[in-house]
């Protein structure tokens, strides 16, 4: 949940998650999102395509492709650290642990994470091409 500017607060009922489809391991953690129990459905979409266009037109699709961006159905925009614990947060098993990355203590472990996820993807995560299969996204499950 996050709270507007009066004050009250705006339940988060869907996400959206902009993900970068040539990255091998955005691509392998959006797999990962799918399959888990989800409590706050996640729309996963390719970041800066024509789809993610048309739901964000007012968004800095170039920026989603540098540093994963999540949308709440009320206009939230999680952006960086805060955008991988409202993932985690709409998961059955691990919101608990969203809970606790996301007060002081943890919020240092969160941004290391992210961190480490960024640097890897900068060095290591080869970028999808032609019939990589790695980059493939499963079909939706029912």
């Amino acid at each position: 949940m996050t709270a507007t500017a009066a004050g009250a607060r705006t339940p988060v009922e869907r996400l959206t998650v902009l993900y970068d489809a040539q990255c091998s391991l955005c691509v392998h953690l959006r797999n990962w999102l799918m399959k888990q129990r989800q409590l706050v459905p996640l729309d996963l979409v390719p970041a800066a395509s024509d789809e993610a266009r048309r739901r964000f037109p007012g968004l800095d699709h170039s920026g989603t492709l540098d540093e994963i961006t999540v949308v709440g159905d009320r206009g939230q925009i999680y952006r960086g650290t805060s955008a991988w614990i409202v993932c985690l947060w709409a998961l059955a098993e691990h919101r608990p642990r969203a809970h606790w990355l996301a007060t002081p203590a943890g919020m240092p472990f969160a941004r290391a994470s992210v961190l480490a996820a960024a640097k890897y993807r900068s060095v290591r995560a080869a970028p999808c091409g032609p019939g990589d299969t790695s980059c493939t996204a499963p079909a939706p499950g029912p």
